[in-house]
Formats: C-alpha cells, sequence, structure tokens
C-alpha cells in the first residue's frame, strides 16, 4: 500500500471498493468495433492481427497471457507467462517455462490448457483451448539464447514456486547465475522447455461501452480438422 492508503480504515476501504464495483462499469469508454463478417477462416489469422495491433498501439505487455492448467490435485490453476511463438499453419501457440514448475508438472500430467488475453485499452479478449506438446529441447535452446540477458538469468536460478527463506538468499543465487551466463552465453537453462498449444476451441471477444458486445467463436473438430465458425450471445 501507499502511504496514503492507511489513512482509511479497512471497513472504509471495502465500502469504497464496493461502491467502485457497482457504479464504475468496465469498458465504459469508446472501443474498436468488430466485423465478424470481415473474419478470416482461421482463427490463428485473425490472432496475428489483433495481437499485432494491440502491440502497434502502445497496449503494454500485449504478449502476455493467463496459462490455465489443471491442477496436481485435480483443481484449475492459472499463472500469467508470455507467448513465444503463433503458427497459423500448424494452429499452435507456444509458450514456454521450466519442465520443472508446478505448470510443467501439470503439463506433463493433464496435457491440455486454456489461453485468456484480455486487452483492456482495447476491451478485447481472446481464448484459446487445446492440446499440449513439448517442443524439441534444440529448438528451445535456440529461444532460450535469443532472450534478453535478465530472462535468461532468472531462468538460470530456476527454483520457481519453491519456498524462499529470505530475501537473500535469492539475491545470492542470481548472483550466481549471472556468473553462469558471463562464463558461457550459449548455456541453456536445465529446465526450459518450450510447449505449443493445439488449439480446438478459439474465441474473439469485443466488448462495447454500450454492453452490445460480439463474441466469434471458433472450432476444430478431430475428424477433419476444418474450422467452423459462429456468433454466441454475448
Amino acid at each position: 500500500m501507499t502511504p496514503g492508503e492507511y489513512e482509511e480504515t479497512p471497513e472504509q476501504r471495502l465500502t469504497a471498493l464496493r461502491e467502485l464495483l457497482i457504479h464504475q462499469p468496465a469498458m465504459a469508454r469508446e472501443l474498436p468495433g468488430f466485423d465478424v463478417e470481415q473474419a478470416p477462416a482461421d482463427p490463428a489469422e485473425l490472432f496475428v492481427a489483433w495481437l499485432l495491433a494491440a502491440l502497434r498501439d502502445g497496449v503494454p505487455d500485449a504478449q502476455v497471457l493467463t496459462l490455465s492448467t489443471e491442477g496436481l490435485d485435480g483443481g484449475p490453476d492459472a499463472r500469467i507467462v508470455a507467448l513465444r511463438d503463433v503458427d497459423p499453419a500448424a494452429g499452435e501457440w507456444w509458450l514456454a517455462g521450466d519442465v520443472h514448475s508446478p505448470k510443467g508438472r501439470q503439463l506433463a500430467a493433464c496435457a491440455r490448457a486454456a489461453l485468456t488475453w484480455y486487452w483492456p485499452a482495447l476491451g478485447r479478449q481472446v481464448r484459446v483451448r487445446g492440446a499440449v506438446r513439448t517442443g524439441s529441447a534444440a529448438a528451445a535452446g535456440e529461444t532460450f539464447r535469443l532472450l534478453s540477458p535478465k530472462s535468461r538469468v532468472a531462468s538460470l536460478v530456476g527454483r520457481q514456486s519453491e519456498p524462499l527463506g529470505e530475501a537473500a538468499e535469492f539475491s545470492a543465487a542470481w548472483a550466481v547465475a549471472e556468473r553462469e551466463l558471463a562464463a558461457d552465453q550459449e548455456i541453456v537453462a536445465a529446465g526450459y522447455t518450450q510447449y505449443a498449444v493445439r488449439a480446438e476451441a478459439v474465441e474473439f471477444w469485443q466488448g462495447a461501452a454500450e454492453r452490445r458486445h460480439v463474441r466469434l467463436a471458433y472450432r476444430r473438430p478431430a475428424e477433419d480438422g476444418q474450422w467452423t465458425r459462429r456468433m454466441l450471445w454475448p
């Protein structure tokens, strides 16, 4: 919290929050339209167009998404990750992570996932669901070497989601990883893995200030692999 936030009691903050949740509606601003008649037959093509538009419009972290998986306890789990690539020909969305992390273990146990993007400035949401496959170690290594130095150091530190005793332990591990990278620019974090989500369902959602939202859903039945699409009630 900032210093000013402590001037209110917890009860006052909760009251103010509830008032804002009711009286400050989402997407109450001018937003782009979405002409579904002009949408391409392939959802990956439309996704590339939407993401490119978001990045060019300066939407912060437009490539960042929520990755949802099935936890080892059978419950849902989710976290924020970065998109690494899109392959329209294969209908695959590519991510990366540590195979030993919770998400890596979850994907090993249940190779299915859902991806969700939301770009508030544009009032746009994209949802992707499908089976997950693991990419080759060679390709993962090539991608890893293209990452920023800080991203590589973070991956070399590893231990994602493990208990951390104190901040000094993290600083020490970071220093070790920095020295490892400085000594070998070709080094690749041991658990660094790429994952491809082969989409079976993709949905595009365009919000509107007057609440007349537009939804377009694509489906790809396993038997023929051809995309079908239809509008959905918002």
